[in-house]
């Protein structure tokens, strides 16, 4: 099998073949390892990532990030380098007992070495501590520049060995990267890894731009720009760098995000004091409207198979959220909360939940509610918390907040059971982050 390693900055080629002949003992044929599902005892699972042998800069650069990966994970939790024995200086015969007594359930070996082609060879091992056992390994031969995306394929193999759900490590967020003092802010489009690493900055900053959505193959963006005249949708090719506006509008158009065969868009143009929704064929150029009303109807996102289409709007009185057909058509209200207000929702693309802000109370929180408008869960609140987008495997959400006081906003996570929250590096303040999905 191959994996193109596109980064809109660089193309390589990876070579991904089974490592070793390894039995799978009865246990390895059964699923996953963990239980992550809500509901009884949670205990995530500790592992051990060793120091993998060979070229000491790029071995440690590999054990580095997928430690670091493994640390915002929620699911699975890396050891303390520092407690372990000795160092694995055999990837292929670990020490199993040793590693028994520091209570590690799986162990991940490898090593990184250079070829005279100028190519990287990188291979690991997952190891079942309690039976022995190799449960999973790849080698992998990449150019020089390729480390840190081997070392994210790595991880997601071994996170879906352990919990039977896609990894999320291989992929990029889109984001607002804003600098300059606050009353003078500069807003220019960006993109990173998840990890905050390998940033670039996608627009000079001339315009403001606000709410970036990746297109279902990562190689596009859409997002509001105010420029000259009304705000409008464009598109950006995030390997060319171009950028076009997706169509002339008598008012403004925002809050833009593709369908999931990345064919359409759908969007919400103003009409006077109202703003509708609006779908495009990106071929023929041709909008549809899908809404009718003298409200203000915003935020639209697709259910994963395209049939349905989740909004925002204060038809009701205040924000709320709605749910309809793609074609248009009635709408029916999904939320219900006493005294709050919802806006910015969006689709799991596992489809079983949908990602909102509530605000109630003054408080803004991060929450998720099943499409059918049931089982609303909070997962985060604060002073101002807005914006959640989803990991690609449906397991963690990614939104930013501006505490009370602060200078600026700055981008978070949390997993969707609300078990853990961790903080987003970014070089300066951001805002309206955008995950992608999975590179591979």
């Amino acid at each position: 099998m191959s994996f193109l390693l596109t980064r809109r900055r660089a193309v390589g080629l990876v070579s991904a073949l089974p490592l070793g002949s390894f039995v799978a003992p009865a246990r390895a044929q059964q699923a996953p390892y963990l239980d992550i599902r809500p509901g009884g005892a949670f205990k995530p699972v500790p592992i051990a990532v060793t120091n993998f042998q060979g070229d000491p800069q790029d071995g440690g650069l590999l054990t580095s990030v997928i430690t670091n990966n493994f640390r915002r994970s929620v699911f699975i939790t890396p050891l303390d380098s520092k407690t372990f024995f000795e160092k694995q200086t055999n990837p292929d015969a670990p020490a199993f007992d040793q590693w028994k007594m520091l209570s590690a359930q799986f162990l991940v070996t490898g090593r990184c070495t250079h070829g005279g082609d100028g190519k990287i060879k990188t291979e690991f091992r997952l190891w079942d501590i309690a039976t022995g056992q190799q449960v999973a390994g790849q080698q992998y031969a990449t150019g020089a520049g390729d480390v840190r995306r081997v070392a994210h394929i790595i991880s997601d193999l071994i996170f879906n060995r352990i919990t039977g759900e896609k990894g999320w490590f291989d992929s990029r967020v889109a984001f607002v990267n804003e600098t300059g003092p606050k009353e003078r802010r500069v807003k220019r489009l960006a993109i990173m890894d998840q990890d905050g690493a390998n940033m670039s900055q996608l627009t000079g900053g001339d315009d403001l731009i606000l709410t970036p959505r990746f297109s279902p193959n990562a190689q596009e963006l859409t997002y509001m720009s105010f420029g000259a005249g009304d705000p409008q949708v464009y598109l950006l090719n995030i390997e060319t760098r171009q950028s076009e506006i997706v169509g002339k509008f008598p008012g403004m158009s925002f809050s833009p995000r593709f369908s999931p065969d990345g064919q359409r868009l759908v969007m919400s143009i103003a009409q006077g004091a109202a703003s509708n929704i609006f779908s495009m064929d990106l071929r023929s150029r041709s909008p549809m409207r899908l809404t009718n009303t003298q409200a203000i109807d915003t935020s639209p996102s697709y259910s994963p198979d395209g049939r349905q289409i989740v909004f925002e709007s204060d038809r009701g009185g205040t924000q709320q959220i709605y749910i309809m057909s793609a074609g248009g058509g009635d709408a029916q209200r999904l939320s219900h909360g006493e005294g709050a207000r919802y806006s910015t929702p969006v689709w799991s693309p596992k489809g079983d939940y949908i990602a909102f802000t509530r605000q109630k109370a003054g408080a803004f929180g991060i929450g998720v509610m099943k499409p059918d408008g049931s089982g609303e869960r909070i997962l985060t609140e604060g002073f101002h918390n807005e914006g959640p987008t989803w990991a690609p495997n449906g397991l963690y959400v990614m939104f930013f907040r501006e505490p009370q006081g602060s200078a600026g906003p700055k981008l978070f996570m949390c997993d969707v059971f609300g078990r853990g929250e961790f903080p987003v590096p970014t070089p300066s303040f951001a805002s309206d982050p955008s995950w992608s999905p999975l590179l591979g």
